[in-house]
């Protein structure tokens, strides 16, 4: 039998390994930008087209190099970084393993010019797919300029794995914001499209953080300091009013290399404990400085991810420095009893108990009075068992009252059709009312999502949301990534029921919201694009279904809000005459019936 094990030709081999590291056009201008950087330079620029996939080009000032060294950086595990395996643990570059050249010319058209301060003439080289098809002199600046064109050309089924544009996009912005960050003392520039987005001149980590996110972070930055003998932390931390609703704006990096670390993360959202609104995040970049020694890099191809000999001691620095300057900067939170569901808890459960000390007032001295009196009194008719419940809720203010408009019912779901009897809502936030076979305790803002979701999808579907105009338009600045993903889905949006319009670059007039909605239309407005994003990366949705779900959850009531009895009982009416009553759209129950026969086993019938 003939052997069947053989070695693998080295185009094979590197897209392979390009499989790895080269994900989409972010990961080549990541392996990039950090050759760049390690080659010393001191201004880098990234040209791209189409989001990367077209063209990706990075260029920069930095050492150069000679024709031999060009020639031997396109071959694979080649490396100026690691002459023997203890060198992984003293590493201060950002590349080592001499896999980002080649792994990027097995799966691209690649073109590369560069040249050393004391030669006359640098080196051309132009690759396709791992094969040299052209290597001459060429007159050129000093440093290095790489072209990377048509990515992916020759694996079609990895190139439509490719994202939107928008979507590519984003990623590549990211990955040149951490660069950006990790090292405020170089030049970059980023170039879409002929565009200038980003030209960021050498600067403090504080302007550059401005520089990159806009000046709204100005006065939102508190300085944060640490030192011991294992590590040394520094950077900023943001407001805690400042958090938001999604991720993407926390970096850490350690040795100025940016990577991702739940465990520290968690050592940074514990030191805000008792500062943010639930499910928000604060923005913070941090820098570790660590001896090389104590962490391991080599432990992911795209060395985001790092090992640490002692993990804690990290942590409880990192922990202590966050809260040591949010201490020292005073940065408490702004109070908004209308939007902090914890504080609306609070409140309600003082409520609770002073209702039941009035409770206790009234009907503590059953012994000495006429049990058969105090039931009457507890239970006198339906109409006084709902002022009973609503007594442990007291009425907020008209500011807090919705005004909820909703379609009328039509073929309710018989099975849990509710009877005649009134509703009662309970701690304003579930609505109850006894039905055939108990007792029914709906959600109230899950059940409003549902409702939202089915009718929205209803005018994206038909371009048939209705508008209501702003009397004072506003103007809205976002991302290069957030404006172009929302020039993409300009007729979903509109659908809806904005109205907007181009008003600079990167800025949006927002000028009408959905009719039915009542709010700051900017809020609603980010609102809806950061509720997007964040459903973006968790789950895999169609646009329309995605912007129907996100808008739902930013417009929904809130848990806390009152609702009038007619309020309560359109809203049920509507939850009832929904696609899928029983679930909203995320698939969390709507409701629960508290059956008879479990009632009555705890009275042990």
């Amino acid at each position: 039998m003939p052997d069947i094990i053989q070695l693998l030709p080295d185009s094979i081999a590197n897209q392979i390994a390009a499989g790895e590291v080269v994900q989409r056009p972010a990961s080549a201008a990541k392996e990039l930008i950090e050759n760049s950087i390690d080659s010393g330079a001191t201004s880098i620029k990234l040209i791209i087209k189409e989001a990367g996939k077209a063209l990706l080009q990075v260029i920069d000032n930095g050492s150069g190099m000679s024709e031999t060294d060009a020639r031997m950086s396109l071959e694979r595990h080649a490396t100026s970084k690691i002459r023997k395996a203890e060198d992984l643990f003293t590493l201060h570059t950002m590349g080592f393993r001499g896999e980002a050249l080649a792994s990027i010319a097995a799966v691209s058209q690649l073109e590369l010019k560069t040249r050393k301060e004391n030669n006359e003439l640098g080196i051309l080289l132009v690759v396709e797919g791992s094969s040299v098809k052209k290597q001459e002199p060429v007159a050129t600046d000093k440093g290095t300029a790489i072209a990377i064109r048509n990515l992916f050309y020759n694996i079609p089924a990895r190139r439509n794995f490719l994202k939107s544009n928008p979507v590519e996009l984003k990623h590549i912005v990211d990955e040149f914001q951490r660069l950006a960050l990790a090292r405020p003392d170089i030049n970059f520039e980023l170039i879409q499209e002929d565009d200038v987005i980003y030209n960021l001149p050498e600067a403090k980590l504080n302007q550059r953080i401005v520089a990159l996110f806009g000046k709204s972070y100005q006065e939102q930055l508190a300085s944060c300091q640490e030192e011991t003998s294992l590590v040394k932390i520094s950077g900023y931390v943001g407001r805690p009013a400042s958090a938001k609703k999604t991720r993407g704006e926390q970096f850490i990096f350690v040795n100025n290399r940016f990577i991702k670390n739940n465990y520290l993360a968690h050592a940074v959202i514990t030191a805000y404990e008792g500062l943010l609104q639930e499910a928000s995040f604060p923005f913070y970049v941090l820098f570790i400085k660590i001896d090389p020694k104590h962490i391991d890099v080599n432990v992911h191809p795209t060395k985001t991810e790092i090992k640490f000999d002692d993990e804690r001691a990290v942590y409880a620095v990192v922990r202590s420095a966050v809260r040591q300057a949010l201490g020292s900067h005073n940065l408490t939170p702004t109070i908004d009893f209308q939007a902090d569901v914890n504080m609306i808890g609070k409140l309600n459960q003082t409520r609770v108990e002073s209702s039941e000390k009035i409770y206790e007032e009234q009907f503590g001295n059953a012994l000495q009075r006429s049990n058969l009196q105090n039931w009457e009194k507890l239970f006198d008719g339906r109409e006084n068992e709902s002022q009973l419940f609503h007594s442990s809720s007291a009425p907020l203010s008209r500011d807090e009252k919705t005004t909820m408009r909703f379609e009328s019912a039509i073929n309710t779901h018989q099975e849990f059709a509710p009877t005649e009897s009134a509703f009662f809502q309970l701690h304003n936030r579930y609505l109850v009312r006894s039905v055939k076979n108990g007792l029914m305790i709906i959600d109230q803002q899950v059940a409003h999502e549902r409702v939202l979701f089915d009718k929205y999808l209803v005018f994206l579907r038909g371009n048939s949301g209705s508008s209501q105009q702003s009397l004072f338009p506003q103007s809205i600045d976002l991302s290069l990534a957030d404006f172009a993903l929302v020039m993409e889905m300009e007729a979903e949006i509109k659908a809806l029921g904005f109205i907007f319009e181009i008003f600079g670059k990167n800025t949006l007039l927002i000028s009408g919201i959905p009719a039915d909605l009542t709010g700051n239309e900017k809020e609603l407005f980010e609102g809806l694009i950061e509720q997007f994003k964040k459903n973006q990366s968790e789950l895999s949705l169609p646009v329309r279904e995605n912007l129907a779900r996100s808008l739902a959850k930013r417009a929904a009531i809130k848990s806390g809000l009152r609702l009038e009895q007619e309020e309560q009982k359109r809203l049920v009416e509507s939850l009832f005459a929904s696609s899928n009553p029983n679930f909203s759209p995320e698939g969390t129950p709507t409701f629960f019936i508290f059956e008879t026969s479990k009632i009555e086993s705890y009275f042990a019938r």
